[in-house]
């Protein structure tokens, strides 16, 4: 199943990804800092959801209270807790 997610507080302006067997697949954010956020999106392909969700979870970005990462984790956290 394919989600859209819209970051707060960061640079990239959306971010989607898809959860086929409880893992992620094709995350991409659009904007941001490029080669990072590809970095990050290829090293959590096929990861468990709560896994990346924990690893990813309160990392911040300079000065900002949030980071690309951390919303990819918030992302997924709304998706968790929608299937409680």
């Amino acid at each position: 199943m394919e989600y859209n997610f819209n970051p707060r507080g960061v640079c990239a302006q959306s971010l989607s990804f898809e959860i086929e067997d409880n893992k992620i697949k094709n995350v991409n954010f659009h904007g941001g800092c490029n080669g990072n956020l590809k970095g990050i999106a290829t090293l959590v392909e096929g990861m468990p959801i709560d896994q990346v969700r924990d690893k990813l979870s309160g990392i911040k970005c300079g000065h900002k209270t949030t980071s690309c990462p951390d919303q990819l984790a918030q992302a997924l956290n709304q998706i968790l807790e929608a299937k409680e």
